[in-house]
């Protein structure tokens, strides 16, 4: 079902980890930001635009997290886009002889035998230095960064003041930083600093998994997130609302993902040899 967050912005949420397909609503058709995770809700949201006369005209992923490069057939043919990073790390994965049994493998099993692959990953690099999205419909604005994984992008709808985050500012998950760079908790500090920078232009910011906030939930969760990646720089984090009992209910095992992060700060930190 599709909800309507602002003017010409609309969600459509997945039932398993709550991530949010996004859909702006320009001249001739929608832009659609991270499609969706299993086929059959990928085919509601396509039979939902049809009816409403919506073809998609581009599509857009915001990072090339799994359940953020899927497509299905019924979204039809339009381009797909995402950051030059993004578009890259999509290409090292195809050029596996064995990609395919690689990202099945590492499907929730929940879904594994409802996650369509055959336009996996299918993504049209926009060169370095893109900072709007090429389609005929509002300005939307590329806010690239490096926390969570390579060239990940937040997209402003600036005509609707809504901030499309993709797997940053969740009221869910706590922060997953890239523990593979050089300066991961750097990283992510400097993307909620990004943030912090276009708050007085959005109304509405729509993570990639979780709930919708207004203005204020992005402010507060900017603060959350600050505060959870310096403690984990510092070996905390313990206390985060988003971990363990205080968690919201079939969340709890995000205390893994922080436990995780722990781990593998804890090795990076250690000399070598």
């Amino acid at each position: 079902m599709l909800r309507q967050v602002a003017k010409g912005v609309l969600t459509h949420q997945s039932e398993l980890l709550e991530n949010n397909a996004v859909v702006v609503q320009g001249r001739t058709g929608v832009l659609l930001i991270d499609a969706g995770i299993t086929g059959d809700e990928m085919a509601c949201l396509a039979n939902d635009l049809r009816e409403s006369d919506r073809p998609v005209v581009a599509g857009f992923s915001t990072h090339a997290d799994w359940d953020h490069v899927l497509w299905h057939t019924d979204l039809g043919e339009a381009p797909r886009y995402g950051t030059a990073r993004c578009a890259a790390a999509m290409r090292d994965v195809l050029s596996n002889p064995d990609w395919q049994a690689q990202v099945a493998a590492g499907l929730p099993p929940e879904i594994a035998d409802e996650t369509p692959l055959d336009r996996f990953g299918l993504i049209t690099g926009l060169p370095d230095g893109t900072t709007r999205v090429p389609w005929d419909g509002p300005e939307v604005r590329l806010l690239e960064h490096d926390a969570h994984a390579p060239g990940h992008a937040a997209l402003l709808v600036e005509e609707s003041r809504v901030l499309v985050a993709g797997d940053m500012l969740s009221d869910v998950l706590v922060p997953m930083l890239d523990v593979s760079t050089a300066d991961p908790i750097g990283d992510y500090l400097a993307a909620l600093d990004l943030f912090e920078g276009v708050t007085g232009d959005v109304d509405a910011v729509v993570p990639g998994h979780g709930s919708v906030g207004g203005a204020d939930q992005l402010r507060a969760r900017i603060e959350l997130d600050r505060a959870y990646v310096r403690a984990l720089r510092d070996g905390g984090g313990h206390d985060d609302p988003r971990i363990g009992p205080s968690a919201k209910e079939g969340w709890e095992w995000v205390v893994e993902i922080h436990t995780g992060q722990l781990n593998s700060l804890s090795r990076k930190s250690q000399p070598e040899g």
